[in-house]
């Protein structure tokens, strides 16, 4: 059997599973990312005892060793210009973008090959990732499964799910050339987020609009924003300036 095409960046991706409990789950996710030559995982967890058992479970690969235990979403994707959250879809009132697994690929790979990190988030296996989570994402993916009777199947055990991910970046076929522009990380999104949060506080929007102010929906609508990384510094400027403004008294001039 021929091995898979090795066109893609295979550093340049993350797997992050967020609030994974069951030791064996997390076991077969990194035999998976070892298989197909991945190696970058973040396990986010209040507890580390399934963490722990993981590492010390049979054949858990290198993957494992290396791994990261994160204590918040927000660091285990630090770092990483495209965040993308995994769905089983069900019924979920969703607010971002929702591609199939192959039309994912595809934007997976075109980060990839340009200046981009990626993070592949997949929740805890009975709960999925949470609206905080999803918080984090700029879009979701769903890997199409079977309808029996017309009822889709609700979910795909974790390490099947990831192996199935991980086997359509990988598969023969040319990854598109990669962008020419810098896509912000998730720090940098993270740290403007919070500045633009603290400018809502200070002029009461958050109390006028709660329905509509919350840290979620804000990190949300900046994820949606795929700002760049020169977008930053230009923005936190003019958010520190709208703020000096507000708190210097009247009359007052700028020194």
């Amino acid at each position: 059997m021929s091995s898979p095409s090795r066109s893609i960046d295979r550093t340049r991706i993350r797997i992050v599973l967020v609030r994974a409990r069951n030791p064996g789950n997390i076991g077969a996710v990194a035999r998976a990312m070892h298989d197909f030559g991945f190696h970058d995982l973040h396990v986010v967890n209040e507890f580390a005892i399934p963490f722990e058992a993981a590492k010390s479970a049979i054949d858990a690969s290198d993957v494992l060793e290396s791994a990261t235990l994160s204590a918040t979403v927000a660091e285990a994707v630090a770092g990483c210009t495209l965040v993308i959250g995994t769905t089983a879809v069900g019924e979920r009132d969703l607010r971002h973008p929702l591609l199939g697994l192959a039309d994912a690929s595809v934007r997976i790979r075109s980060e990839a090959a340009g200046e981009g990190r990626v993070a592949l988030l997949f929740g805890s296996e009975k709960t999925g990732l949470s609206n905080e989570d999803l918080s984090f994402c700029d879009l979701l993916l769903t890997i199409p499964m079977e309808e029996y009777e017309g009822i889709r199947h609700p979910s795909m055990n974790l390490g099947q799910a990831v192996a199935v991910c991980l086997w359509e970046l990988v598969r023969p076929g040319v990854a598109p050339e990669g962008v020419k522009v810098q896509a912000a990380d998730a720090a940098e999104i993270e740290r403007l987020m919070a500045l633009l949060y603290e400018v809502l506080d200070e002029t009461e929007y958050t109390r006028r609009h709660a329905a509509s102010a919350s840290m979620e929906q804000v990190r949300r609508r900046l994820h949606r924003m795929r700002l760049e990384t020169e977008d930053i510094p230009v923005w936190m400027g003019i958010l520190r300036q709208i703020l000096w403004k507000i708190r210097t008294p009247s009359g007052t001039s700028k020194s």
